[in-house]
């Protein structure tokens, strides 16, 4: 286990939050349920099946006992839960009775939860698609104000320290948003920062990557990202920016010398946003395998309160690890 998640784990533990899981009927979820519990790390709600929980927990000699379990054939407050969705998607067409189908779902019955205050955080993903999990996240949970772009970031590990912070680096979009426009590449930007205080406690240092640096080509998909940092300049002038910029002057202080001098990056990057999803996804994928680095995510980033996608062949170790650092994202939001 790396120092990063070492200390997600320690900052859990030192005040757990509400977590709900609405996948119980998978082995993985109720396993992370249980360690979660046991660790201190989460205070643990169980949305499924009972038979089918009762039966993975006695199979795999779990104990339920500190965890609420809900019936997912027996859902409290189910029609005060569906009249409030209706309300929120009324303007959308939702009928009433589509609205109480819906909310039937666990992942809905999750995410209102979430939305009512009665869990802080929902984690989703080894049986629900990322597009089920993001629609739940977005017309339940909301968007954050000032952000309309729910997006991912990936905490990147690397075994070289001498890159971002003890070798610690956030990389986004890697998972959600295919071809963001200016507007949402710098809602991705923001985001991130902001993602990047809550975990790091430090200072982000933002390059906008592109093919270019400061001018060296010129495309239209150089501009948007040039418009997307000015727009982050202007929006939000403390935080520490720069754009368009290539990969090595981001990392390298002796290349941004050369290729951007008097950038406030410096080769100093510890938050890299990419153009699309594409150069996101293929890079977080090729750093995680050549460079050996250890990657967490992707992190659902951009709603009002923190919600997690997984991916559908992940480990119940993976689904303790991001219910850890929800928990942690939660804190901070508290403060």
């Amino acid at each position: 286990m790396s120092s990063f998640i070492e200390k997600i784990y320690s900052k859990a533990k030192s005040d757990p939050q509400k977590v709900v899981l609405p996948e119980g009927d998978d082995e993985r979820t109720v396993e992370a349920a249980v360690e979660a519990t046991k660790q201190g790390i989460a205070k643990i709600t169980l949305i499924g099946n009972m038979g089918k929980m009762e039966t993975i927990a006695k199979e795999k000699k779990l104990d339920l006992s500190n965890i609420e379990l809900i019936d997912e054939n027996n859902l409290p407050n189910v029609h005060e839960f569906a009249d409030e969705l209706y309300e929120l998607r009324k303007h959308k067409g939702i009928t009433k009775e589509e609205a109480l189908e819906r909310i039937k779902e666990p992942l809905y019955y999750a995410a209102m939860m979430v939305r009512r205050g009665l869990v802080d955080s929902f984690v989703a993903g080894d049986i629900y698609t990322t597009a089920e999990v993001c629609r739940a996240a977005i017309r339940v949970v909301g968007m954050k104000r000032g952000c309309s772009t729910l997006s991912s970031f990936f905490v990147m590990i690397l075994p070289d320290k001498s890159f971002g912070k003890d070798g610690i680096l956030f990389y986004a979009d890697g998972g959600v948003v295919a071809d963001p426009d200016e507007n949402q590449l710098a809602d991705i930007a923001v985001a991130t920062a902001e993602s990047y205080k809550m975990l790091m406690e430090d200072e982000p240092i933002i390059a906008m990557l592109s093919f270019s640096t400061k001018g060296s080509a010129t495309h239209a998909k150089i501009n948007k990202v040039i418009n997307a940092t000015n727009i982050v300049k202007r929006t939000h002038p403390e935080l520490i920016i720069d754009g368009e910029m290539q990969a090595d002057a981001a990392l390298v202080p002796k290349v941004c010398e050369k290729k951007a001098p008097g950038s406030p990056v410096a080769g100093r990057a510890n938050v890299l946003i990419f153009p699309d999803l594409d150069s996101g996804n293929i890079t977080y994928k090729i750093t995680e395998r050549l460079a050996k680095a250890e990657a967490y995510g992707p992190i659902l980033q951009g709603t009002k309160k923190p919600c997690s996608d997984l991916s559908r062949g992940c480990k119940a170790k993976d689904i303790l690890n991001v219910i850890a650092i929800n928990v942690v994202r939660i804190q901070q939001m508290k403060q």
